[in-house]
Parts: C-alpha cells; structure tokens; sequence
C-alpha cells in the first residue's frame, strides 16, 4: 500500500504513456468513416481523442503511483471504447466471420457442422480459399466453440456480423483480464499490446475464432509455473485447465501451445515434487482440460463423428495453396516453383518436434520463452501468415512479466552426460533442428515440373475515348490466354491454372481446352479463360505470373506473362 503512495517509476511513466500513444494508430480513419453518416460514433471518437489528449498530460504530471494505476484504468478504457466505436463501423468479417456465422445457423437449425459446403457465401469481397485440387474450401474448418456462442448472437444480423461480436467481445474480455492479472506498473503493457497497435481488433472484426482462443489462453499463461505448486490444483488452477480445454475446442493454434506448457509444468513441478508428484499435477490439470474440450465437442462427435474428425484436422489436411511470409515465400516469388511443396508441412512438424525437445532439454533457459516458441514452426509451413505470429502475441507479453527465468531455476532437465559441455549442447540442439532446416531447403531447392510458355494472349482495348487513337493505348483487361505446358517431371499431373499480380492467389482459370492430365515428358497446349470472362490488368511494372499447382505430387510451376502492347 505504500509504494502506491509512492512517486511512480519513470520507466512506468513512460509505459503509460506509450500505451496511450499507441490509441492514435487507425483512429482517423475510423472516425472519417464515422464523421459521413455515424454521428454518435464519430462523436464518441472525438471524445476519445480527448481522453488520450489529457492521459498523455496526466501521465507526466501525477505525483503518484496511486494516481498514475488510476490513469492506465483511464488508457484501458479509452481503448476499449475505440474498439467497439470501429465494431460498430465494420463488423461484417471476413470469410472466417461467415463461416462461422453459417455454422451457427446450422447448428440451431439441427443441421450439420462440418463437412458441408457453403459456396453461396463466397464472392461479393468475401475471399476464397484455393487448394491445390483446383477447387476451393467452402466447409467450416475450426473446433465448435465459436458457433457456439455465436448461436445466440444471430440476431444480431446477416453477414458475419455476429460472429464478429463473439471475437471483438472476447478480445475486450480478454485484454481486461490480462489488464487484472498483471502487475500494477505492468498493465498499460497489456492495453497497448491488445487494443493499442490495431491489428488484434481488426482480426477482431473479421471474426476470427483464434481471438477466442486467444482470451481463453491469456488465464492459462498469466503466472503459468507456478500451477500446482505444492502439489495441489486450486479451484483457480483447475478453472485454468477448463480455459485451456475451451481455447483447444475454439481453434487448433493451441494444440501447438499446449504441449509446450505442460512439458515446462512438468518439469517446474518435478523440480519440487518428484517425479511422481509432477505427474499427477500435470494428469490432473491436464485431464481438466481435457473434460471441457470434450464437453464443448461431445454434441458433434455423437451427431457427426467422421466429419467433425475431418472438420477440425482440415487446417491441417485441406491442401490449400502455399501462401504466406516464411519461407514458401522463396518457392512463390524468387523462383519458378518447387516439385516437393510437401517438404515445407514436414519441414513445419519436424521444428515443431525440435523445439519441443529442445525446450525439454532446457527448460531452464528456455522456459521463459515457452508461449513463443511454437509460433516458430509455422514460418517454415505451407500457410506461414503472419496473423498465426500476432493473434498470439499477448500471451509472450503475458509470460515475459510473470514467468521470468527465476520461475525455472530448480525446474527438472534430463541429466545427460552427452550435455555436459557446452560444445555439446550446442551440437545436440544443432542435431534437433537440422532436419527442419534440411527440409525446408529440400522443399525451397526443387525444381518446377512445368515448364510454361505463353504463346498468345488476347486482350480488351480501352474504353473508347474521344480521340480517334483509342486502340493504341495499352489493352486493359485479358479474356483468353494460350499456354504450351511440357511436364519435365517422372509422373503424370493434373495442373490447375492461374494468374496473380502480387501476394494471395486469384481464383482458377477455367481450361477451355486441353488435357485435364499432361503425361510425364508429354507436352500439350492449353487454352485458358478468366473465371469472369476478363482479367483486369494490373498497373505497368507489376509482375503477373502464371502458376499452376498440382496436388498429387503437391507442386507449383510458375511463368512470367508479359503485358499485352497496344493494337
């Protein structure tokens, strides 16, 4: 109670005041959307821009640490009436708010979940996701909890507007738990990392279920060495078991967290217990957890087993197109393709698996880093988002102020010879990633298996302008393109076409004519067309490609298309 009447710590100060700051990010925007139609929201921005005005004064001025916890309550509020001010200007989500909307409908119309596609609910700005199959998955591939508590929701509106309410309303409620949960000079962290910078509400807006994930998570990691110390699972331990069980039946990036806590668990408690003590911690904790996630699942296992077993593996087994920011970049932007696309999901599992017995192996020195190693695996697969790094980034905040190194000091590591030195610890780690390393650069080094070459392209002139040389301005738009295709590789595929003009793939082009299947060594001509009968041509200097993926082998071959000249 004294050190509340105590003058704050600078660094404290200038925390605050960063997480203020940080409530500038994407405000005007909102508020010139408001500022045309939405008055009272336009006008509670304004009031916002107010409060962030006086909170950036008062942070340098209070005398006390009393007054400057008060002032972060102050920043954490503002905050969050930001983001409802922009839910409330655009909430109609993305293809996952959708989803998970339908999803929604089905379930209280006693319908199936899973396995049933909704292709009505694409196009109209809400984007597809393409396979290497030359289709696209129009099925709902996350666990039940996010249609489930967007079942009540449902009249709220059409769209994916209630689903966007469960995630910004998950966000909030999870931010101010993070925001509780904190030391006192620590929360404005908490405010700046989840509502502060912007990208968290947006995933919020799109409706998101990993946001759902996310809140249930933050209980989980806030203070997560010291769950079952003494031996004991409290009624607060236990509840932190049915979040984690919730987080895993909400969406699959848990699973990747999970195992990662309760091995550093083990050895935290093996460290003061025993063997047989830490074992029946993690049991108990890990049992709880495990109750809930078959709670919130058992509705579905017993109506639709076989395809909710295949709904909530379909991240995994889907066979979406490559995209992302790791290092299937190489294969999509600096070279021509690679024939052994299936090495970067293996190259993905195997450093899943390395860092996993990594951190076993030093838990000590890497316990503290426990909510941000799994991330790392994803830059090496086949989808490498960034949004599977962000979305989660609370939680590293969340273990960097209450799991610090001392929390792991006694904790239990494999006693072996072999790692006695540093040299060898240093090769042993080396040995646990290698073959990560060694696949993603197998994956990277492959080679096309089609060698494309466009033969001619036909093009829309310009709309008609005054003058009489209308026709010898630049095409605007593609309507046909004529492609000879030489499959180099030893087995027969089936390609499916496409042209891009920068990150993301467009949908298919339909094959007017030629082989659904181009033999090995065979070469053939394909005519293809736009799937809206033209193709806008970007701006000149931006790079179109040709690319074509086949999904058995999983491969891309891609071509260069040079822009049409004028007539």
């Amino acid at each position: 109670m004294a050190a509340l009447t105590e003058p704050p710590a600078q660094w404290h100060r200038v925390l605050t005041l960063l997480a203020d700051i940080s409530l500038f990010i994407g405000t005007r925007s909102v508020w010139t959307q408001a500022a045309s139609h939405r008055f009272v929201v336009a006008a509670a921005i304004s009031a916002c821009y107010a409060s962030i005005l006086v909170c950036g004064v008062l942070a340098l001025v209070v005398r006390r640490a009393r007054s400057l916890a008060r002032l972060d309550l102050c920043v954490l509020v503002t905050a969050v009436a930001l983001t409802l001010c922009a839910w409330a200007m655009n909430h109609q989500g993305s293809d996952e708010a959708v989803l998970t909307t339908q999803a929604a409908h089905e379930l209280v119309a006693g319908h199936p979940v899973y396995g049933q596609p909704w292709p009505w609910l694409f196009g109209h700005g809400v984007a597809l996701t393409p396979t290497v199959t030359g289709g696209y998955d129009f099925t709902y591939g996350y666990p039940p909890l996010a249609p489930l508590l967007t079942a009540p929701l449902l009249w709220l509106g059409h769209g994916g507007t209630p689903a966007t309410a469960v995630s910004t309303a998950a966000l909030v409620a999870g931010t101010v738990t993070l925001w509780r949960m904190l030391p006192t000079p620590w929360r404005s962290a908490a405010t700046m990392v989840c509502l502060g910078f912007g990208f968290l509400p947006s995933y919020a807006r799109l409706g998101y279920p990993a946001i759902v994930a996310l809140a249930l998570l933050v209980p989980v990691v806030v203070r997560w060495p010291r769950l079952g110390r003494g031996g004991r699972l409290s009624g607060a331990g236990l509840a932190r078991a049915a979040c984690l069980g919730a987080a895993c039946a909400a969406q699959q990036l848990p699973w990747f967290v999970a195992p990662f806590l309760l091995a550093g668990i083990y050895a935290v408690r093996r460290g003061e217990l025993g063997a047989r003590g830490a074992a029946l911690v993690v049991a108990r904790f890990a049992g709880a957890a495990g109750v809930v996630w078959l709670l919130v699942n058992t509705y579905f296992i017993v109506s639709e087993p076989g395809t909710w077993v295949r709904g909530i593996a379909l991240p995994l087994t889907q066979g979406a197109v490559i995209h992302g920011q790791g290092v299937v970049g190489i294969s999509l932007y600096f070279t021509d393709g690679s024939d052994r696309l299936d090495w970067y999901s293996h190259a993905s599992m195997l450093l899943a698996a390395g860092l996993l017995a990594l951190f076993v192996l030093f838990v000590r020195r890497l316990g503290p880093a426990a909510t941000v190693l799994p991330w790392c695996a994803f830059f090496l697969a086949t989808r490498s988002q960034d949004g599977y790094y962000l979305m989660m980034t609370p939680l590293w905040l969340a273990a960097a102020v209450t799991a610090p190194a001392s929390e792991f000091a006694t904790a239990w590591q494999p006693r072996l010879r072999v790692l006695a030195r540093r040299p060898a610890r240093i090769a042993v780690a080396a040995l646990l990633l290698v073959p990560a390393l060694a696949s993603a650069a197998w994956a990277a080094s492959g080679t096309p298996p089609l060698d494309m070459r466009v033969t001619s392209v036909r093009a829309l002139p310009p709309a008609r302008a005054e003058s009489s040389t209308w026709w010898a301005a630049p095409p605007t738009a593609l309507t046909r393109l004529d492609v000879e295709v030489t499959n180099t590789g030893a087995a027969a595929v089936v390609p499916h076409f496409t042209l891009t003009t920068g990150q993301g793939m467009n949908p298919y082009w339909t094959v007017v004519r030629g082989p659904a299947e181009l033999p090995a060594h065979a070469s053939a001509r394909y005519e293809l067309r736009p799937p809206k009968g033209r193709f806008v041509l970007p701006r000149p200097g931006v790079r179109i490609r040709l690319r074509a993926f086949t999904a058995v082998p999983q491969t891309l071959s891609s071509a260069d298309v040079r822009r049409p000249r004028s007539g």
